[in-house]
């Protein structure tokens, strides 16, 4: 087993694991101190089949909870969520386009499960990246008074600006199609900066993709809150791009993790399984 940095401020990288190395108690508890010390964990080219070996791992770090989108679980297993444009018989197998947008997991629920777990099945070589940023990182490279005017406030959060069109909106005007998903998923409040328990460090909690607004900002601050957390997000030299390899092993810390998945070129396939738990 190899273990090293991936960046000054997130990620650790493990190579030379099998499942059953990566399950000894005392590799995991490495693994997890890594987890919650360095917000992101990459574990190189681990074969976990059959696909409830990936719900062990996630169960060793928290619970497990069903994927919320049932359409798209893997056929026997309801805590997998496949995210995938492959077709098979001419339907298809998983989800597609999921997270094409800097965010963190789930901050639209009132309460989001603390720990995301991806392995890749089926990722094509040089395309289909993810890119990482801190989130704490994010928060220590705002401007003093930006930390000052966000300090104690409360952000909106939403699925609103991302809930895709569905066959009960079928008929329905723009307006009609946010009011519905607003009742369906009304907006949750989470404080703009929190403090990592695992770390002690504040961060940043909110991006443009899943946040409504911070309370207290007129329009045109909340606009430039937003321009400000894209520049600090897309600066390349604070974030880890990682180029996925075959079975690829994925774990991190929901809150303090920022992410966004790169597009696909026409005709590339990808394939992923991802499970999400609650804090144990």
């Amino acid at each position: 087993m190899h273990k090293r940095d991936l960046t000054p401020f997130i990620g650790v990288e493990y190579t030379g694991l099998t499942h059953t190395g990566l399950t000894r108690p005392e590799v995991f508890a490495d693994v997890v101190d890594s987890l919650h010390q360095r917000d992101l964990v990459v574990v190189r080219g681990i074969d976990l089949t059959p696909p409830q070996q990936q719900i062990g791992i996630a169960a060793r770090i928290g619970r497990p909870v069903p994927s919320p989108l049932a359409d798209w679980r893997h056929p026997e297993f309801a805590e997998i969520l496949v995210s995938s444009n492959e077709r098979k018989a001419g339907r298809p197998i998983g989800i597609e386009r999921v997270g094409h947008f800097w965010h963190q997991d789930s901050s639209f629920d009132a309460d989001p499960c603390a720990y995301t777990v991806l392995h890749g099945v089926l990722v094509p070589e040089g395309h289909g990246q993810t890119v990482f940023a801190s989130a704490a990182d994010v928060y220590d490279r705002l401007p003093e008074d930006w930390r000052d005017l966000l300090w104690d406030r409360i952000g909106l959060h939403t699925l609103t600006k991302q809930q895709r069109i569905a066959p009960e909106h079928v008929g329905l005007s723009i307006a009609e199609v946010r009011a519905l998903v607003a009742r369906q998923y009304p907006a949750v409040e989470h404080p703009v900066v929190r403090r990592d328990p695992h770390t002690g460090r504040r961060f940043l909690y909110g991006a443009r993709a899943y946040m409504d607004r911070v309370v207290g900002l007129d329009a045109n601050e909340n606009e430039e809150f937003f321009d400000l957390v894209d520049t600090l997000l897309a600066d390349p030299d604070r974030t880890y791009t990682h180029q996925w390899t075959p079975h690829d092993l994925l774990l991190w810390k929901s809150a303090t993790t920022y992410h966004v998945a790169t597009d696909l070129p026409p005709g590339v396939s990808r394939t992923v399984h991802r499970v999400s738990a609650a804090a144990a």
